[in-house]
């Protein structure tokens, strides 16, 4: 996926445990290890809003777009194929 998450990031800066966090920003443990580990589908921005004013930063501090090397591995070999052919 190319947004990342940084929350276990944020997490180490702030000393704050996961259990922590998820009560603080009223949201289940097991639905804040979904986001953190990039398996979300989707995020509320009340709950990105309640995030950061936990841990006291800005959106752009829990996510970030990286591009992704799969994505761009297939579109070389399709450039490649189509000089080639």
């Amino acid at each position: 996926m190319p947004i990342a998450v940084d929350i276990d990031v944020m997490l180490a800066r702030r000393k704050m445990s996961v259990g922590e966090l998820a009560d603080r920003v009223g949201i289940t443990p097991a639905n804040l290890a979904v986001l953190k580990n990039g398996r979300a589908k989707a995020v509320r921005f009340a709950t990105l809003a309640a995030l950061c004013e936990v841990l006291k930063c800005q959106p752009g501090d829990l996510l970030r777009w990286e591009a992704e090397e799969a994505e761009e591995v297939k579109e070389v070999k399709e450039a490649e194929g189509a000089a080639g052919g």
